[in-house]
């Protein structure tokens, strides 16, 4: 699977500008700048948030445990990030499956909107997942995120209603929607 305009990598897609996008795994130095887009990308949709304690919160946090993706220009300037499920270790949102990769917190910089960030990242996703012998990957997004809905319809991800929700020791703590994009 690619998303239209990728390469066969999945790595890069000239945008309407002619800048070329590139997706690469986060490096630790990336941490706090992926930190800074993160809450600007959110914040620019929904407003602030005033969660803390989170280790989720931070890159370096995310790092520990999960694998970090971002999208940058020729000049390396950040422009996105996603968070993935590694290969044989622990997924992102309890309910998902040990052969699905699960991601969260797909930023883009409100800077670098409507350029194919969103849709760069997610083929590189994809690609890896695909390689790293995934059958699926999945995700959870809030219900009044309606231009993440857009995008995952575009990339021909499936909503799964019966899979909504977040899940946390068993318990249902609110609703999210769920998404899935089989890998063939």
């Amino acid at each position: 699977w690619m998303a239209p305009g990728n390469g066969a990598c999945g790595r890069s897609r000239m945008t309407a500008a002619g800048d070329e996008i590139r997706v690469r795994e986060a490096r630790p130095e990336d941490f706090a700048e992926i930190d800074e887009l993160i809450v600007a990308a959110y914040a620019h949709d929904y407003g602030p948030s005033e969660e803390r304690g989170d280790p989720m919160r931070t890159a370096a946090g995310r790092a520990t445990d999960f694998d970090l993706w971002v999208a940058h220009d020729a000049d390396e300037v950040l422009l996105g990030s996603i968070t993935t499920r590694r290969p044989g270790g622990p997924p992102l949102h309890e309910d998902f499956a040990s052969d699905e990769l699960d991601v969260r917190l797909l930023g883009v910089s409100p800077l670098a909107r409507r350029r194919g960030v969103g849709a760069a990242l997610m083929a590189r996703v994809a690609t890896h997942a695909k390689a790293a012998g995934f059958r699926a990957v999945a995700l959870k997004t809030a219900p009044n995120m309606a231009g993440a809905h857009r995008l995952y319809d575009a990339l021909g991800f499936t909503r799964v209603p019966e899979r909504d929700g977040l899940w946390i020791g068993g318990v249902r703590q609110f609703g999210l929607y769920t998404y899935v994009l089989p890998l063939e």
